[in-house]
């Protein structure tokens, strides 16, 4: 397994070839290097490489493995991590000129599980700034290009990490998810993408954006391999307040019991106001995910109406509670205790070097949404648009439970349309925000939810959206497993060839 044939491998056969010696970790992470030195001038998809610490954790891989040492189920998978996981030693900016340059001095915990499980860290992957967007045009280091059309956008925050997997710079991938960031990614490139249950692996060493919203999870090539990724970040940290103290759901068991592609007896919903809403939908993406439909019910799945009313809110309520939490979370970046310092020059008053730091250092959007959240967290606002919110995604979570108690998971498009082009949307935030219209009531019901790539429309990949009830991520994977085995070809082999730098 050497060179680009080493490239066009799933994680799971990566880490089966080097347990038995058909390849070596060592290699594999090369030709992910190699591969990311050829191409990644043109997708853009990683704001730093670590070679010398990717290849020096392979190299410690196989003298293990020579050694005759049993390690983890991806040991020497080589991994890229999102931007806005700190990482020692490795810069980490959160795609932002106010952090540009930072050097953590620790690990986020889903790093130090990462590195206990012996993968190489092949860097850090672009986003939008403070992963506050959904095209990755709000990095302040550029945009990040779609390997399947590189005038279009790869989805966001997290398409960086998106990129590097469909353009097989990398076969795993770390990615966030605050309103949809790891799976609108994936439906616009053809990747797999999976939000975990909020609580059930760590924030902790995560850079905050909505902390009542923020969850990491992994992007990959197919659901087996996000499985086994899954498995190896999650579970409880004491670190994190918010952590759930409960076992892992049987992730990978799950997707492979999907892969046999029988779903006998399971009750998948499909929510009769997102068909209502369906007219911010394009018409392509509608039939690809009907299609999807169509095999599910193929493969012994039934399909019933769940009703979940407040859906409709879904949006503003995310739009109200997330930037409200931004603008607490990045008041922190002030130009005094670490980042980008402006006007410190003997002229002026903390207050004015603050101002003249967060406006050098903060980009549009995230000036955007700190505005918005400070307004409606001030005096005689807050209870009448925050504490409203906050009421509304009671009634969300309600709606999602009493859904559950009639189906064991619910089906959707994961975003409404195929990838768009750049400049397209960044001129109307609100038709940019509608990118995450279907993956939001997720994020605000706390549950699971995984895209899995479903068909084309125009040339371009699409993704059907499964969701679970809190803690139920196994049926999630159970059936993005299953509707994979319905496809001869996998849609993330299938991406056009990038040409080299």
């Amino acid at each position: 397994m050497t060179g680009h044939r080493a490239v066009d491998q799933t994680a799971a056969h990566m880490a089966e070839a080097i347990r038995e010696g058909r390849a070596t970790s060592y290699e594999i992470t090369e030709a992910h290097l190699d591969r990311i030195d050829a191409i990644d001038g043109t997708v853009k998809a990683f704001l730093h490489v670590d070679r010398e610490g990717a290849l020096a954790t392979a190299r410690e891989v196989d003298e293990a493995i020579a050694r005759g040492e049993k390690l983890g189920p991806l040991a020497g998978v080589p991994i890229a991590v999102k931007d806005v996981v700190v990482t020692k030693g490795m810069p980490t900016t959160a795609a932002s000129k106010i952090l540009e340059g930072w050097i953590p001095p620790y690990d986020a915990t889903i790093v130090e599980r990462i590195k206990a499980a012996k993968m190489p860290i092949l860097g850090k992957t672009n986003m939008d700034e403070f992963a506050m967007g959904s095209s990755t045009e709000y990095s302040a280091f550029g945009a990040t290009l779609n390997p399947w059309d590189t005038g279009r956008i790869p989805g966001g925050s997290g398409g960086g990490s998106a990129a590097a997997v469909a353009a097989k710079m990398a076969p795993l991938a770390i990615g966030t998810d605050t309103g949809g960031s790891i799976r609108q990614p994936g439906a616009v490139t053809g990747t797999f993408g999976a939000k975990p249950t909020y609580g059930s692996n760590s924030r902790y060493g995560l850079i905050a954006f909505s902390s009542s919203l923020d969850t990491p999870g992994p992007v990959a090539r197919n659901a087996l391999d996000a499985a086994l990724l899954h498995e190896v970040i999650s579970g409880y940290d004491p670190r994190d307040s918010t952590a759930i103290d409960a076992p892992v759901p049987p992730v990978v068991a799950a997707a492979k019991a999907g892969a046999t592609g029988d779903l006998s007896g399971l009750k998948l919903g499909v929510v009769k106001e997102f068909a209502e809403g369906a007219d911010a939908a394009e018409a392509g993406v509608i039939a690809a995910y009907e299609a999807g439909v169509e095999q599910l019910v193929k493969l012994g799945a039934e399909i019933r109406e769940v009703s979940c009313p407040s859906f409709s809110y879904a949006l503003p309520t995310y739009y109200l509670i997330a930037p409200s939490e931004a603008s607490s979370n990045l008041a922190r970046y002030d130009g005094v205790r670490y980042g980008l310092r402006a006007g410190d020059d003997g002229k002026h008053s903390l207050e004015e070097v603050m101002s003249l730091t967060r406006e050098a250092g903060f980009g549009p959007e995230v000036k955007r949404r700190i505005i918005l959240g400070t307004y409606a967290l001030s005096a005689g606002y807050v209870d009448a648009f925050y504490g409203k919110a906050q009421l509304v995604r009671t009634l969300i979570k309600q709606d999602f439970e009493k859904a559950f108690e009639q189906v064991d998971a619910i089906i959707s498009p994961t975003t409404p349309f195929i990838a768009f082009k750049f400049g397209e949307r960044t001129g109307d935030p609100y038709q940019m925000y509608l990118a995450d219209l279907y993956t939001i009531p997720t994020n605000l019901y706390g549950g699971p939810g995984v895209s899995v790539p479903v068909g084309l429309s125009e040339g371009m990949p699409v993704g059907l959206q499964v969701m679970g009830p809190v803690m139920g991520d196994d049926i999630t994977y159970r059936v993005a497993a299953a509707l994979e085995s319905t496809q001869d070809t996998l849609l993330a082999d299938t991406a056009p060839e990038i040409e080299g730098n």
